[in-house]
This record gives structure tokens, sequence and C-alpha cells, in this order.
């Protein structure tokens, strides 16, 4: 089944097979389902659980950086993005219990109920089998994340360093667009950016600020990538041109 499947890619047995169960439930299943309980209140403690072992470990092997660096470090590592991608390298999405609607609607790879619901994951796994297999379980989903945000220049955010690039290349700033959608009490965020009259990145979040920053990171590595490119083919344009005589 595929929370079998799921729970050997995260190299963990539940003892209490209940807590999986309600970790994978979105709370459209429970709206269907009478009886149910939703993963809300693991995702809760699973954000708790989450929060301190990034914390703890980008403190102990990342001492050069300040206090408010380190606070950059975690607020990417911990975004509803990098949860939502972690939770498809794992396919959570097959695993989750939806209602109807929210199945219809692509529910399974939204990223908001993935962020959700791997947090909601990480609790269960604390509460079934405590701080060390849950420890463990972070270190191993987020070790690769958390090595690529602290190997960014400076760590700084992403709306800065892509308002840098920009101005280094283009006469006008990056240009955001945000919608929300949902209740009030959890509203969810979609961030467009757009330069020179051309959207670059897209993004989304629990905030504005967190879907633009997600916006801004993805539209970073999209210039930063067609700058090497353009880079790499003036430096072949110019060897191509360069007599043989005059190559050492």
């Amino acid at each position: 089944s595929a929370p079998d499947v799921l729970c050997d890619r995260l190299g963990y047995r539940f003892s209490d097979r209940l807590l999986l169960e309600q970790a994978l439930t979105h709370r459209s299943w429970c709206a269907e389902n009478e009886g149910s309980e939703s993963n809300e209140r693991l995702e809760f403690l699973g954000d708790s659980v989450l929060g301190l072992v990034v914390t703890k470990h980008i403190f102990v092997t990342y001492q050069h950086l300040s206090e408010g660096k380190l606070a950059k470090l975690r607020a990417e590592v911990v975004s509803a993005v990098c949860l939502a991608d972690v939770a498809r390298g794992l396919d959570l999405g097959s695993a989750l219990r939806l209602g109807k609607g929210e199945e219809a609607s692509g529910g399974r790879d939204k990223s908001s109920i993935l962020a959700d619901a791997l947090e909601a994951v990480l609790g269960a796994v604390y509460l079934d089998g405590g701080w060390e297999p849950g420890e463990r379980l972070v270190l191993d989903l987020f070790a690769a994340p958390i090595a690529t945000a602290a190997d960014r220049p400076g760590t700084e955010d992403f709306k800065t360093r892509l308002q840098e690039l920009v101005a280094r290349t283009y006469d006008s700033l990056p240009n955001y667009l945000v919608r929300g959608e949902g209740p009030d009490h959890e509203k969810h965020f979609f961030a467009t950016v757009s330069v020179d009259g051309r959207v670059v990145g897209t993004g989304e979040g629990r905030s504005k600020k967190e879907a633009e920053q997600a916006a801004a990171g993805v539209a970073w590595d999209e210039l930063a990538e067609e700058m090497r490119a353009t880079a790499a083919e003036a430096a072949l344009a110019e060897d191509i041109n360069t007599p043989a005589e005059a190559m050492p």
C-alpha cells in the first residue's frame, strides 16, 4: 500500500499505525468521513520538531554565520516551498487521504497540502518513537536542502539578491504580484515576479513575504542560469573567432 511504501522511503516503521493514518488525513477527508481526525494537530507538533532539529543542526554546523543569517537559513529550509519539495521526493501525495473535491482539484500535488502533511508525519514519528527517530528523520530528509541553502553566497534573502542581480543587467526592478486564497485564518499566498516585462519566477507560501521570497528564489536561479549560459556562449564564440596562430 502507499503508506507502507512511504514508510520504506522514510526508513521508519510505526508502532502505532493510527498515528501514521492520522498524519496522512487531510481535513477534506474528515468532512466526508465522520469520526476521522485530520492531521492539523500533528502538523502543529511537527512544525516545532522540524524547527528545533534544523535550528540545532545549523547552529552547530555553521558557526561562522551570524544570528540573522542563521534565521534566514532556517526560514528557507522550513518554508512551505522546501517542505513541499521534500514531500514530492517521497511521493507523499500518493499516500494522502483526501476528500473527493480535493482529490479532483489536484490536491495530491498542492504544495500547501504536501507541506502540512510532511510536518504531520514528522510530528507522528516524534510521538511514536521519541526524539531520536524524529531528529534522525529530519536530518535525513533535510540535510541536502540545508547544505544547498547554506552554500548560496552570503545566504541573504532572495528578494535582495534578485534585486542586486537584476540591477546589474536591466534598467527596471523586479515586479511582484501576489494573490491570496482561502479563509482569513488559513490564507495561502501565490506570488509572481517579472523582470523587464517577463515572468521569471512563481512561488507560494503561508504569508505574502514567504510567497515573494519563494518566487524570488526561483527567479534568481533562472536568471543566474541564463547569465551563465550567455557567458559560456560568449567564451565559445571568442574561442572560435581566435586565429589558430594566436592560440598559446
